[in-house]
């Protein structure tokens, strides 16, 4: 690890202030994915904001009717919230399908949106990736591919995000409130906050240099059954292979999102309209322009066979 400067502020704006002044500072909270990439050099920021003292830990219900969750609220607390798991069961099921007990006691809800890609040729400074890289290749594209997009790759990097917790929160529309030194806040939606890759997978967020997520804002409740199915490779502490979240309605219809296929949560109103017709026709949308390499089209076939599974359960189970 090399080495590096380490601050402790006391507040948001003195913590956007110093990433201001600090060009290629990371803020760092519970540390589950950055600590591991500065150990393999794969992060090299010159200096680390610790910003566990400047509050944001709590969870507090808007007055439209949904909930406010702080960036450092922890994914254990948030899945454990009696109102989460209430009014929002897939987010407090997508959370604890992802990592182990211990490292949801670290990691924090902001984090978890923020981390990266868990692609093998990525953590492997021998390998090209254009991701560590910009412009040295990707050697997933023609080596082992199982657990890699099958959606909205590109030519320049075709890893997935690893992370349950965004899947939920892309499906239940929420947004997310951040800071800049200045005070300069600004709201955007989870829809819209991972970039896809095209040339520049190195560029994974529309966030600026030195800008902090301050909350998640949940919408109020939609009703609807919730439920959270990933599949893996194993029963825990692995990422999945594919992961859908939806709400469903007794109607027929709803709303769904799938991880594990895409360098980003993946939705598309346009294949909602679709699921009174079943998962086939639904996924047949979802799925526009796929592009599966010879050992990870079996996503397709899976995607399918969990949402099919999903819509033939009962109306109460899952909720």
């Amino acid at each position: 690890m090399r080495p590096f400067r380490y601050h402790r502020p006391d507040t948001v704006q003195e913590a956007v202030e110093i990433a201001a002044g600090t060009p290629g500072a990371r803020f760092v909270a519970g540390g589950t994915n950055l600590l591991d990439l500065m150990k393999l050099e794969i992060e090299t920021p010159p200096a680390l904001i610790d910003i566990n003292r400047i509050g944001l830990d709590q969870i507090a219900e808007t007055p439209e009717g949904g909930l406010r969750i702080g960036a450092l609220v922890r994914n254990s607390d948030l899945a454990a919230d009696a109102r989460v798991r209430e009014h929002y069961p897939v987010l407090s099921r997508a959370l604890l399908a992802g990592a182990s007990g211990q490292l949801r006691n670290r990691a924090t809800t902001a984090g978890n949106l923020l981390q990266r890609t868990r692609c093998p040729y990525f953590y492997d400074p021998a390998q090209s990736c254009n991701k560590r890289v910009p412009g040295s290749g990707c050697a997933a594209i023609g080596g082992f591919a199982r657990g890699h997009a099958v959606v909205g790759a590109s030519e320049d990097c075709i890893a997935t995000h690893p992370s349950d917790m965004a899947v939920a929160l892309r499906l239940l529309d929420a947004v997310v409130e951040t800071v800049r030194a200045g005070e300069r806040r600004r709201v955007v939606k989870v829809a819209d906050l991972h970039r896809l890759p095209r040339d520049r997978p190195d560029l994974e967020t529309i966030l600026e240099p030195g800008e902090l997520i301050i909350a998640v804002v949940l919408p109020p409740p939609t009703g609807g059954r919730q439920v959270y199915v990933k599949v893996r490779d194993r029963a825990s502490y692995a990422f999945a292979l594919v992961a859908v979240a939806a709400v469903l309605h007794r109607d027929g219809g709803g709303r769904f999102a799938l991880g594990g296929v895409a360098p980003k949560p993946w939705r598309d109103e346009a294949a909602e309209a679709e699921l009174r017709r079943g998962a086939g026709p639904a996924l047949a949308v979802l799925f526009g322009g796929a592009r599966p390499r010879h050992d990870n089209a079996f996503k397709l076939a899976l995607a399918e066979r969990v949402l099919a599974s999903i819509l033939s359960q009962p109306s109460g189970v899952g909720r």
